[in-house]
């Protein structure tokens, strides 16, 4: 009798999550790097700044390079403000899933400290964010924000997507949370 071998995979015929996230700038940045530590995630999260520059050749450019073995599962997300109509054209035609904030990425963070339902320009959302709680005029905001990311989810989803108020970004949060379940 041939006894089975039970020995676990090669580690290169496993497949590797990774979340590509491609956006705008430094905050949005700054925040997926926080998620990175919140979120011990089976799932790699890479970020690349590309701005205004953004075109689906450079979304699949930054996708393949990414995907190093045929074992590998690249979930390429856009993560915008749509404040900018010329911008909004360019995502429109990239293929990957769109993490779009409507008037910008702050109305995501205004949703950890209040409920926004109204249509807001964004220089009135950064002054509402100011003043919705006292952890913005100051630098505690890591925990305020890991603290409140549930209410913000929740929020989020009652929002119409591309309305504005609006926000993409509990769609990257929920697929963390379920990659660490």
């Amino acid at each position: 009798m041939i006894m089975a071998s039970k020995r676990e995979p090669s580690p290169s015929l496993r497949m590797r999550k990774i979340a590509l996230v491609i956006c705008e700038g430094e905050t949005e940045v700054c925040y997926i790097n926080l998620l990175k530590t919140w979120y011990k995630s089976p799932i790699r999260i890479v970020s690349h700044i590309e701005g205004t520059k953004i075109t689906p050749s450079l979304v699949e450019k930054r996708t393949k390079e990414l995907k190093i073995s045929q074992w590998d599962k690249v979930h390429t997300f856009l993560m915008y403000d749509m404040d900018v109509q010329a911008i909004n054209e360019k995502l429109q035609k990239c293929k990957a899933e769109m993490l779009l904030s409507n008037p910008c990425f702050e109305i995501w963070l205004l949703l950890h400290a209040k409920d926004q339902k109204a249509a807001i320009e964004t220089d009135a959302l950064i002054k509402e964010l100011k003043k919705s709680a006292p952890v913005w005029k100051n630098y505690s905001k890591k925990a305020f924000l890991n603290n409140n990311t549930d209410v913000a989810v929740t929020r989020a989803k009652e929002l119409r997507e591309f309305q504005n108020p609006s926000t993409g970004i509990y769609k990257l949060i929920e697929m963390l949370k379920d990659n660490i379940r």
